[in-house]
Order: C-alpha cells, then sequence, then structure tokens
C-alpha cells in the first residue's frame, strides 16, 4: 500500500456544511464488488441534480483520501416512501437506480466513500468495499457491515427499536434489516468513520500488506479467510452468522491470526436471506428464540445471542473473553506491561490508559467455555450499571500457533485518531498505536503463538489494589445501547516509532475490590436506553 499512498490525496472527501435528513441519501445493491463489477447506486435527491465522487480512504498523506472518479451530472428525483413489512418490521424501499458505477483496474481494493454531491450543497456518503477474493495478502480488514445495519433506524426501525405509537419501544423493533436502504446515521457512512477508520489508517500509513472484505462476504466465502495470516475484525463486530463464526474457527485451528479490535464481537447470532435487490439483504434476527420461525425446526440457526438457549456457543471460545456491558468510561489498566505486546510503550503493571474502555466492555472468566491458556494483559476496574466489575485485554496462543489478540473495548481504534491530551502521560493514543502495530507486525509474519506462545494468567489478580477471583456469574442478558461514533475521523501524523512521551510516570491508582454480581436485564428494551456514544475525552 505504499505506493497507492504515496500518490495524491485529498481531503476533499469529508462533508462539508450543514445537511438535513431526506434532502440526499442514497445505498448501493452491493455492500461489496470487485474489479469487472457493476454497482448500482439508488439515490433519492431533493437537488435538481448531483453526481458521485468515489474516494478511496487510507493514508494519503494525512488527507485520508483520494479520488478516483467523478461521474457526470445525474437529473435528481425524490423517491418513493420505503415500505414497512408488518410481521417483521423490515424497512425496505422500492426505489429505481439512478445510475451505475463500474469498477475496474483503477479502483485498487479498499475501503470507499462514495460522496453524493447535489447542485444545492446538499452531500451523502454511501459506503462500498473493494475487494480481491485472490488476494493472498498479510492481513484482511474485515467491515463490520451487519453491525452497521443493525444500528440502521432509517425508516424508524433497526433490531432494538421501532416504532410504536408516537415513540418507539423494543417490542416493535425490526426482526429482519434489508440493506436495501440508506444509512440513517455517519451522514450515511454508518460506522466506518468511528470504528474502523483510524485503523485502515494506520495499516496504510506503514505501507503493510493488507486488503479488505466485509463479514457478508465472509458469510458467502468463509474459506478466503484462510489465505491470510492475520484477520482483523473492528472497533464493533456484534453481528456474526453460523458461516462467518466456522470460517472464523477454521481459520485459527490452521493458523491464521486473529484481531478483536474493539468489543461485543461474536455477539449476535445473524442469518441470511435475499432481498430483492439480491443475495444477503435480508439480515435476520429475532433475538428471541421464541418468536423465530426455525426454533425446533433447525436450532443452530436460531437468532438469539450466541451464548444463550437452544444451543449455547459462548463467544469466549473464539476471542478468549467476552462482552459483559455498557456503558462504562474508565481508564484502562496494564496488567502485564513486560509482555511483548507493550514493548517500546514504556509502560508497566498499574500504568493507567486514560480513558481507554468504554462504552461496551469485554471481560475473561476462566470458567466458561474456551482457551485456558488466557493471558490478561489489561484488567481495569469497570461500574456498570450499579455493578463493579474489570474489563479485559487478552492474548492466547491456539494450539495451531495461531495468535488471538482481544483490546476488550470499544474505543481503541478511536483512540488511533485522537491527539494526545495535555498533562495527561502516558499519552494514550501514543500506546495505543504502538501496542496494535506490535500485534500487527507479529501477527503479518506466520502463526504469532510460535514465537509468543501464551502463558495463562493465574487469578486471583491484582493490579493497583483491586483484587478479584472472576468467581461469579457473567449476565446472562446484558444491559447495551449502540456504542457507535457518529463523528468523522481526526488525522494524525504516524511515526515509526512511539515517542518519549509514552514513558509513564504515573502512579497507580487505589480501588476497592467488589465482587462480581448478575443482572438480568434485556439489552435495550426501553426507548430510555441512549443510542449516543458517551465521549471519549
Amino acid at each position: 500500500m505504499q505506493a497507492e499512498n504515496g500518490r495524491p490525496g485529498t481531503t476533499d472527501w469529508t462533508i462539508s456544511g450543514p445537511q438535513h435528513d431526506g434532502d440526499l441519501e442514497g445505498f448501493a445493491d452491493s455492500v461489496s464488488a470487485q474489479a469487472g463489477d457493476t454497482v448500482r447506486l439508488y439515490v433519492s435527491s431533493k437537488a435538481p441534480s448531483f453526481h458521485v465522487e468515489a474516494y478511496r480512504m487510507g493514508w494519503y498523506g494525512g488527507a485520508g483520501g483520494r479520488l478516483v472518479l467523478r461521474s457526470p451530472e445525474v437529473s435528481g428525483e425524490v423517491q418513493p416512501a420505503p415500505e414497512v413489512l408488518a410481521r417483521t418490521h423490515t424497512v425496505e424501499t422500492q426505489w429505481v437506480p439512478s445510475l451505475t458505477l463500474h469498477v475496474d483496474r483503477s479502483w485498487p481494493p479498499g475501503d470507499y466513500l462514495l460522496k453524493l454531491v447535489g447542485n444545492g450543497g446538499q452531500q451523502h456518503f454511501v459506503p462500498l468495499t473493494v475487494r480481491d477474493d485472490a488476494s493472498a495478502a498479510a492481513y484482511v480488514v474485515v467491515n463490520a457491515v451487519t453491525t452497521w445495519q443493525a444500528y440502521n433506524l432509517w425508516g424508524g426501525y433497526d433490531l432494538y427499536e421501532g416504532r410504536s405509537g408516537r415513540g418507539s419501544d423494543f417490542s416493535h423493533r425490526s426482526r429482519i434489516v434489508s440493506f436495501d436502504r440508506p444509512y440513517g446515521f455517519g451522514q450515511g457512512a454508518a460506522d466506518f468513520l468511528g470504528n474502523e477508520l483510524p485503523l485502515v489508517q494506520l495499516a496504510e500509513s506503514r505501507g503493510l500488506d493488507v486488503t479488505y472484505t466485509t463479514d457478508a462476504d465472509l458469510d458467502r466465502a468463509p474459506e478466503l479467510a484462510l489465505r491470510h495470516r492475520a484477520l482483523l475484525s473492528l472497533g464493533h463486530d456484534e453481528y456474526w452468522s453460523t458461516a462467518m463464526r466456522q470460517g472464523v474457527e477454521q481459520a485459527r485451528d490452521q493458523g491464521v491470526n486473529l484481531a478483536f479490535l474493539g468489543a461485543n464481537a461474536i455477539f449476535r447470532h445473524i442469518r441470511f436471506e435475499d432481498s430483492p435487490l439480491g443475495p444477503r439483504r435480508h439480515e435476520v434476527d429475532y433475538k428471541q428464540a421464541s418468536e423465530d420461525p426455525l426454533r425446533h425446526v433447525d436450532d443452530a440457526e436460531v437468532t438469539v445471542d450466541w451464548r444463550s438457549p437452544p444451543i449455547p456457543r459462548p463467544e469466549s471460545a473464539v476471542i478468549g473473553d467476552l462482552y459483559e456491558c455498557n456503558p462504562v468510561k474508565a481508564d484502562m489498566v496494564v496488567a502485564a506491561g513486560s509482555s511483548w505486546v507493550f514493548e517500546g510503550t514504556g509502560v508497566k503493571d498499574g500504568t493507567h490508559l486514560h480513558n481507554t474502555v468504554g462504552p461496551e466492555y469485554d471481560r475473561y472468566d476462566p470458567r466458561l467455555p474456551g482457551p485456558r491458556n488466557v493471558e490478561v494483559l489489561a484488567h481495569s476496574p469497570v461500574r456498570c450499571r450499579g455493578q463493579a466489575s474489570f474489563s479485559d485485554m487478552t492474548y492466547y496462543s491456539a494450539a495451531s500457533g495461531a495468535g488471538v489478540f482481544a483490546t476488550g473495548t470499544n474505543w481503541w481504534i478511536s483512540k488511533l485518531a485522537l491527539q494526545c491530551e495535555i498533562f495527561v502521560d502516558p499519552c494514550v493514543t501514543d500506546v495505543v498505536t504502538r501496542v496494535t502495530m506490535n500485534v500487527l507486525t507479529a501477527f503479518g509474519t506466520g502463526p504469532a503463538g510460535r514465537l509468543y506462545p501464551s502463558v495463562a494468567t493465574r487469578f486471583p489478580l491484582s493490579i493497583s489494589g483491586a483484587v478479584t477471583d472472576q468467581a461469579a456469574a457473567l449476565p446472562e442478558k446484558p444491559v447495551r445501547s449502540s456504542t457507535t461514533l457518529r463523528t468523522p475521523v481526526i488525522r494524525r501524523v504516524p511515526s515509526s516509532t512511539s515517542s518519549s512521551s509514552t514513558t509513564s510516570t504515573s502512579t497507580p491508582r487505589t480501588t476497592t475490590s467488589h465482587p462480581q454480581t448478575t443482572t438480568t436485564t434485556a439489552k435495550k428494551t426501553t426507548t430510555t436506553t441512549s443510542r449516543t456514544t458517551p465521549t471519549t475525552r
């Protein structure tokens, strides 16, 4: 990617000026494309005309994007209101296509933002992943489009809530969401800007051998994960199908490293169905087994949480740790400062990384199904919904030699994009950048567990005066809210090594030990739950 990112970039990809919902919006008939494919765009526009600017997103000297194509002007029209299917509360448009784009070799594989630009200043994003299924790049970045769609309230319904009278509630949520509609958040880019782009920019700024795909494509062809040395799951990767999970488990068991650079991954079990526009355009998640038509027909495909009946398969069996609760905002506390993961950061046991845990977090529980050789690298006291607990960063090596790393926090990738805070030592962004690069460097050379075999952390684990035996039961149905970041990324100039500010002089803080308690509140079942991400600062 060095040659690609050496080409001229531009900041024109950003959206400028005030925008109003419904003035200009659209979607593509596919979440991804390869060279030779044609992508149809469906656009509703109050502007008399508009055009499309296709930007490949990366580093480009800090500009963040490169213009690959500018379409001619297209006549705009306001498309019909969407239909809402009564049984499943599925929102789906019946729009006519506005224009087509031919993806050829001038579109290098990567993450793209198609910027719709109206002649009156209206602007809107349509994300598109350009993939190369023949690629054997060291790293494959997986864009979490299923999680983007799960939180897409465009048309009034997503997998968490739906219209009920004058309000919105859980019982009226969608059971099936459709990709045949625009994204109603992130200015049309969904969660790409905050939860994914900072990692893309870091990888490309360092010239890593990286390629891109989506989780829908991982469902289509799970065997493609075997072509790479490392698979990268990004900031919020919650919704997984059976084929996705089996493909990743098979890859791990054949030596492919896995990096979970967020939290709450592999939490919801989904399946795909076709829409009028094509395969895998409907995402099915009933959340309650009793509602799913496959109950007692094909229990392995019933769409509940992966850890829940009728066939519980906790995500800890893949990741090492697993989701517990939200929202929180807490320091990350280093538990294994001598680990290779923290090499060059200057941190030590007890070092605090300011406000790095949140809003959702994962925790390691050695009693649950999963590997027994998990190393706890950070063990951070949190308090969520009135309960004291811990967020854990973990690493383990599989029998195949593959390494599996998990940050345990949604905010990890967003920290790559922030400037260092004044008077906060160590600089969180520098530490997060160095840790990420340590992991990527090790994972890009082959099965990381051969060089860095994990050694199980012994419990009880004591950090900064906080002690836990992690012996209490995890919540069966943890509370959650949307964790997605809605703001454009703030670009920073990367460096090949961390700065001297990464050396910690912070004094460990004393906390009080609290036993973990069980909560059984259903995840996001009321309209009072906020969909706004707490600030990371």
